[in-house]
């Protein structure tokens, strides 16, 4: 039979929320819960006490704390003629938490500084001892340890080694962030195994300048206090499959990320064509599901970034979770950036990335398991700190409609400058305090009939698309996992974004606009809103049929004569 647990206000307390709180908490967790009310009277809450024997009392007290002092001495004095020992826990303000801490007979204290998570990690028997085991040494233990308390993760590199080590101990020590995501600089990323090809001028410019791998194995050395954070690292941008093996041995890394299409000639961020960086990353990701590693491919919101219309992003919501599992992946991180591209409404960018979820669950079995993880787009902060602040939390309260198991918290700061240790921790409380309002919350936004249209829209949209690419393309071998097909339809356009630079190369002639709080594609002449449909029709006419017997790799070739 599952645990029982008995709580009141005690004393002359008459607030309520915070055991309330608990209670409601410890029930969603399997327990059996009883609340004697406010002001209750030790007579009365050791009596209820005899009678129903429960395995652990939550006792509440928000008022004086010299008064608490008494009232806790009575409790430690009746307790030692009960019969048996029940577990005692204890939640008050911090100056009454620090009274009932000079008593050793509570099994938990909560002050009001703690968080719902560590509730959560008390409720499940979890050691609240600082060991790595006890938090989880990697992404699924940590998950499981957490959910539905979404982890947090947060980009941190300085412009040099020591500031980057010392703030992943400060970080860690507060106990604020589960991931680490190292920010690197270019001069790494592209050229760390060639490192007579740097710009010293660039050393540092956009991230942490690690040279070497003990660099990296300081930094993840950084991590081990406090909560133990997980450290991971985006994939270079260059080398990436000797890069990828790099972190994994250096800082465990904890997921890897890469995207399909971008860090290449497309983006100019390495010298790669696309094709090279395509394969390449198809093999890394291959890597990783053969050695059983967790895999973000990071990718739909790239789209978005460069002004591609909202039904880009969802069909490659689809072909990235696709070819992950054709891959081999086990756990896939599909990330969702909200706000993006900018000057999306607030539904309507809901709407799509309620659409991009929807297209990619059918994907998920006993086998391909998917996380949801969420952002806020850098486009959305104001450069005012203070309104930024503001904006970091109107945007995780829409990520909570999706019940994240990771959140990516974007700091407040990063319209300005790239985060300090400091302004981490602070932008990962803010994400907290409305996390601890909105968890467990039964939210109806999603169910708004307007959302519930464009949502709908977009998927049938989406569907045009990637039937479009399965059927042009039926005669090669499982088209929307095929690199050649994939690279081929970028060339074309049939993948496309208005950032993409036009050439020879790359023949899409996309436009877009913002309308009624949605991203579309418009008749590149007369500027009218263009279906999916009609869309790829008048690109397969500007790009011409290919000639009878002409095979894919002679048309994939044919962008580079």
């Amino acid at each position: 039979m599952a645990e029982y647990i008995l709580g009141a206000s005690i004393g002359n307390c008459v607030h309520v929320a915070g055991v309330m709180h608990f209670l409601a908490l410890a029930e969603s967790e399997g327990y059996r819960v009883n609340f004697l009310g406010p002001a209750t009277s030790l007579d009365k809450l050791f009596d209820e006490i005899l009678r129903v024997r429960p395995d652990r009392v939550a006792i509440s007290y928000r008022l004086t704390p010299e008064n608490a002092r008494t009232l806790l001495e009575e409790v430690a004095r009746r307790k030692t003629m009960l019969d048996y020992e029940p577990k005692w826990i204890f939640g008050g303000t911090k100056p009454v938490a620090d009274i009932a801490a000079e008593w050793d007979y509570f099994d938990y204290i909560s002050d009001g500084f703690d968080d719902v998570n560590d509730s959560i990690r008390y409720l499940r028997g979890l050691s609240l001892e600082d060991a790595p085991e006890s938090f989880g040494r990697n992404l699924e233990e940590r998950i499981d340890a957490n959910y539905p308390y979404p982890l947090l993760r947060h980009h941190f590199g300085r412009p040099s080694i020591s500031e980057t080590e010392d703030g992943i101990k400060k970080i860690a020590e507060a106990k604020v962030l589960d991931v680490v995501s190292l920010g690197t600089d270019q001069n790494a990323q592209e050229f760390f195994f060639h490192p007579e090809l740097m710009n010293d001028d660039f050393s540092g410019a956009g991230g942490v300048p690690v040279r070497t791998r003990g660099d990296f194995e300081v930094l993840k050395k950084a991590s081990m206090r406090g909560n133990y954070p997980l450290v991971r690292c985006y994939s270079g941008t260059a080398d990436v499959m000797e890069y990828g093996k790099l972190l994994k041995e250096s800082i465990d890394n904890a997921w890897t990320a890469v995207p399909l299409f971008w860090y290449n000639e497309l983006d100019g961020r390495g010298p790669r064509t696309l094709e090279e960086s395509l394969v390449d990353a198809l093999n890394l990701i291959k890597w990783n599901a053969e050695n059983g590693y967790p895999v973000e491919i990071n990718e739909p919101h790239h789209w978005g970034l460069r002004d591609a219309h909202d039904v880009i992003p969802v069909a490659m919501a689809y072909i990235c979770a696709y070819v992950a599992k054709k891959q081999g992946v086990k756990d896939y991180i599909a990330q969702f950036m909200f706000n993006n591209p900018h000057g999306l409404t607030f539904s309507m960018d809901l709407a799509k990335i309620l659409a991009m979820i929807e297209i990619i669950e059918p994907l998920e079995s006993e086998s391909f398991r998917i996380y949801r993880e969420t952002r806020a787009g850098l486009a959305l902060f104001h450069a005012d700190e203070d309104v930024a602040k503001g904006q970091l939390a109107a945007s995780t309260f829409m990520q909570m409609v999706v019940r994240p198991h990771i959140i990516h918290v974007v700091g407040y700061c990063e319209a300005n400058h790239a985060a300090t240790a400091d302004e981490v921790i602070e932008s990962c409380k803010i994400v907290k305090g409305v996390i601890r309002h909105a968890l467990g919350d039964t939210f109806s936004i999603d169910k708004d009939p307007a959302i519930v249209r464009r949502k709908d829209q977009l998927l049938k949209e989406a569907a045009v698309l990637l039937d479009f690419i399965r059927d042009e393309y039926s005669s090669m071998d499982d088209p929307l996992a095929n690199p050649a097909v994939l690279c081929d339809c970028v060339r074309k356009g049939y993948i496309d974004a208005v950032h993409i630079v036009k050439n020879e190369k790359y023949r899409g002639n996309l436009k877009t606009k913002i309308a009624e709080g949605c991203c579309v594609a418009i008749d590149p002449d007369d500027g009218r809103i263009l279906l999916e449909e009609e869309r790829l029709m008048a690109l397969k006419r500007l790009n011409g049929a290919p000639a009878k017997g002409e095979s894919m790799e002679e048309l994939v070739l044919c962008g580079e004569r």
